[in-house]
């Protein structure tokens, strides 16, 4: 699994990060002085990213930075990593398919209570879909190349991606991003703003988009259609929603 093996690859970005905390005690709260010690936590936050879907608990995580330690500071092993190098791999894997398996079941709970708010209505797809604003423009097709702002959530309000806070619309062609995006965008007119809540299996199925979707998350879009770019327009370079493209 891709997303597995870039958090494993992370930890020796981490163990540099931990060799040049390591003679010193950790303090109750870091306060931030330097620029240097910026990035350094910087490295941190950006590591923590690539464990986010094999959710260490704090004492696991214990063990983690004590391996990480040795390893970086040369200590004596406590473990072969001849023997538990090849467990790494499926261990991230099999904490990654638990995540999952709990976020597709917390998914489908939010789907369901989304039915019906705020004028949702359910597609043949299960896609839900509300018009927030109306437009007056036209409709585009699926082979269309459209010009949108968009604000994406997690099912819990965190937002993953957003051309607004970007300040710059995203263009793409309807057929190459998700699925929810071109059945929803498709619905739309230009100058209208619509509310898409998309399923896992209309969105980013159960692999998600890690770090920021995890596997089988529901998405929540709110969407501007800004244009409908005709083909005599210069091209547009394809952006998927969430990836931050």
């Amino acid at each position: 699994m891709k997303a597995a093996f870039s958090m494993l690859s992370a930890l020796g970005l981490t163990a540099v990060m931990l060799a040049c905390a390591a003679t010193t005690e950790p303090a109750a709260a870091v306060e931030l002085q330097t620029e240097d010690q910026k990035v350094l936590y910087a490295i941190g936050l950006a590591v923590a990213k690539n464990f986010s879907q094999i959710n260490f608990s704090e004492e696991e995580l214990a063990f983690v930075v004590e391996g990480l330690t040795d390893g970086a500071l040369k200590r004596d092993e406590k473990v072969s990593l001849q023997e538990y190098g090849p467990k790494l791999q499926a261990f991230a894997q099999k904490r990654a398919e638990a995540a999952m398996a709990i976020e597709k079941e917390e998914a489908a709970k939010f789907l369901a209570s989304m039915e019906g708010k705020e004028g949702l209505t359910k597609t043949e797809s299960g896609m839900l879909y509300a018009e927030i604003t109306p437009g007056t423009g036209e409709s585009p097709a699926a082979s269309d190349t459209v010009s949108v702002h968009y604000h994406g959530t997690l099912r819990d309000g965190t937002v993953f991606d957003s051309s607004v806070d970007r300040g710059q619309p995203a263009k793409f062609p309807l057929n190459q991003v998700i699925g929810c995006w071109t059945e929803g965008v498709q619905k739309m007119k230009v100058g209208g703003k619509s509310k898409l809540v998309c399923p896992a299996e209309l969105a980013y199925g159960d692999r998600g988009a890690p770090p920021n979707i995890p596997g089988g998350a529901a998405l929540v879009f709110e969407v501007e259609l800004l244009e409908i770019i005709k083909p005599d327009a210069p091209e547009a370079k394809p952006t998927t929603p969430g990836t931050d493209g």
